[in-house]
């Protein structure tokens, strides 16, 4: 698969949180509890995961550490009009060889990128309260 997948989750616990509307830059751009719970999950994990931010397009939280810039993309949208929320979440890095100036030569993100995406997918598969739904490589929220 050449593009990074996204893992659609669902958990009662990971819903809207109170004062999120007010952060968010556009409407039902939700996943702030679903960043939260990722960026202590991925730490426990050894990861360095210093920020995490509302963006226009949903979610994001900075994965440092790694050698190129990485983060992790969080979507999410109400089902209905309940505060429980449609989530999913892909790792910004692509696959492949990337140029990078800190180091002046092509650094293969592959495994890296892989393993990441392996760690986000235990992180929520070791939580009984989160239910996978699955993985495709196409944004699953409509």
């Amino acid at each position: 698969m050449d593009s990074n997948s996204f893992i659609q989750i669902r958990s009662p616990k990971l819903g809207v949180m109170p004062g999120e509307d007010e952060e968010l830059v556009n409407e039902g751009m939700y996943g702030k509890a679903f960043s939260q719970f990722l960026q202590s999950g991925l730490a426990r994990r050894g990861y360095q995961t210093p920020v995490v931010v509302c963006e226009d397009w949903g979610w994001w939280v900075t994965v440092a550490g790694l050698p190129f810039p990485c983060g992790l993309c969080i979507y999410g949208s109400r089902i209905g009009d309940f505060d429980e929320l449609d989530l999913c979440v892909t790792v910004s890095t692509p696959k492949g060889r990337r140029w990078d100036w800190r180091q002046f030569r092509f650094v293969d993100a592959t495994p890296e990128v892989e393993r990441l995406h392996q760690n986000i997918r235990a992180v929520c598969e070791a939580d009984p309260e989160i239910t996978v739904v699955g993985e495709t490589p196409d944004f699953p929220l409509g």
